[in-house]
């Protein structure tokens, strides 16, 4: 392994681990908030201690996301020095105003971590719903900072010099809406199902039903409204790569040749020695009508794009076909789960149902991160969309590749620790919250 690939290997380690943390870290606070809410107005204790229950696991996540994304920020400057010397002073401002969010956010969960019978009531939930709209401005804040890589504004670059700086513009580029939009319905989707999908096992399990099925209920919910507008964000997304960065569509649909009525690739396996793509189903004209809403107009393929500039087309192709096929598995869980609520009751109690949400517990996440391999490996060569590429830009540091090793094994310890908090979290939840319509237990 030469020190290009381990640089970009470490910080691709780096990033997919701490994507899962910050999402969950977005998240969770709001399933927190709305279950606060519950036993304020119900005073049903079930629905305090579902609250006591997943704070633990906010802070656990906070945690960790913390760790990780200190880990992020050093690891800019160690392994691109060249993108962080030009590209600092461009799009720093996200990244500081995310540390304003991330501090809010570290009192606000201090406050409700230990406000229990200490504050007013209704401020003590105030300070839970705060901790999520932070963690959310955070994490639009970093996905603000990649969409400026994807889509370069708030400077002129002339002659090699990054000039007229805009730090406004750069933060508020063209790109960010679309995948701040994107990032944040991915993130409530993957957390929901996977809360959702733990839950439906402790159910099925018949281990504190009531509790569970309370819990469950609430993310279900959130992972299902999310689902559903997941596709409308997607299309809003690829709409806008296919106008500003086209050799990334062309990669995720693995579009080789310019023709007009392009057809919509599902599956297939691209060779792209010979720039076919094998055992595809090819729907005619519907590429060219989702990028133009006309069945005819042209869509550029690679054929448009210099060689050298050209991403891998394999990498980010099937990437693209799990994270689509993943959204539409999950969209469907979320069709039969508003039909169980508005149509068919008798489903919300079949084992069938939620059988289902276990087994989407996964998928939202690995959606989530073929989604950022689509993002980065579909932007290849440039780190800099059109501006700089990513090999001018590494560490020219000798052995980075032991660095690599040190931070994989540093992440595996990381997942590993927060796996047993988790579960022993979890068991915690049974043997403690035992809680039905009647008990008379009390929250902890």
């Amino acid at each position: 392994m030469n020190d290009f690939i381990a640089a970009r290997s470490q910080m691709g380690l780096s990033l997919g681990f701490h994507i899962v943390f910050s999402c969950i870290g977005m998240v969770m606070p709001f399933f927190m908030a709305v279950a606060h809410f519950y036993w304020l107005r119900t005073n049903n204790i079930v629905y305090k201690n579902i609250t006591k229950a997943w704070s633990k696991g906010v802070a656990i996540f906070f945690a960790t996301g913390a760790v990780s994304g200190t880990v992020l920020s050093f690891e800019l400057g160690l392994l691109w020095p060249e993108f962080m010397k030009h590209a600092g002073p461009i799009f720093g401002m996200p990244f500081s105003l995310e540390g304003t969010a991330f501090f809010i956010e570290a009192i606000a969960l201090g406050f409700f971590l230990y406000g229990w019978d200490r504050f007013n009531k209704w401020f003590h939930w105030v300070t839970g719903v705060v901790v999520g709209v932070s963690g959310l401005i955070s994490g639009i804040l970093v996905v603000a900072a990649n969409a400026w890589m994807n889509s370069p504004a708030g400077f002129d670059f002339i002659d090699g010099q990054y000039l007229n700086i805009d730090p406004i513009k750069a933060m508020f580029n063209d790109a960010w809406f679309s995948q701040a939009l994107h990032m944040c319905i991915a993130a409530f989707s993957a957390t929901g199902f996977a809360v959702a999908g733990i839950h439906a096992l402790m159910i099925l399990k018949k281990k504190n039903v009531y509790f569970h099925m309370q819990s469950f209920r609430i993310a279900a919910v959130f992972a299902c409204v999310a689902a559903v507008l997941q596709p409308l964000s997607g299309d809003i997304s690829a709409k806008d790569v296919g106008k500003r960065q086209p050799a990334k569509l062309a990669a995720m649909e693995a579009h080789f040749h310019t023709e007009a009525a392009a057809p919509l690739i599902i599956g297939g396996i691209p060779d792209e020695k010979t720039r076919e793509v094998k055992y595809a189903l090819k729907i005619p004209g519907l590429l060219s009508f989702m990028l133009h809403e006309d069945f005819t107009t042209p869509v550029d393929g690679l054929d448009k794009i210099p060689l050298e500039n050209q991403p891998p087309v394999a990498i980010t192709h099937y990437a693209f076909q799990i994270m689509v096929g993943l959204g539409m598995i999950m969209l469907l869980i979320a069709v039969c789960y508003f039909i169980a609520i508005l149509k068919k009751k008798s489903w919300l109690r079949s084992q069938w149902l939620l059988r289902l949400f276990v087994i989407a517990t996964p998928m939202g996440f690995i959606a989530v991160e073929a989604g950022w391999t689509v993002t980065e490996v579909g932007r290849q060569p440039w780190i800099i969309n059109g501006i700089m590429r990513t090999a001018d830009a590494v560490t020219p540091m000798p052995g980075i590749v032991y660095s690599f090793y040190i931070f994989t094994a540093m992440y595996i310890s990381l997942s590993l620790i927060v796996t047993f908090l988790l579960y022993r979290q979890i068991k915690m939840v049974g043997n403690i919250y035992d809680v039905s319509p009647s008990s008379k237990n009390q929250a902890i």
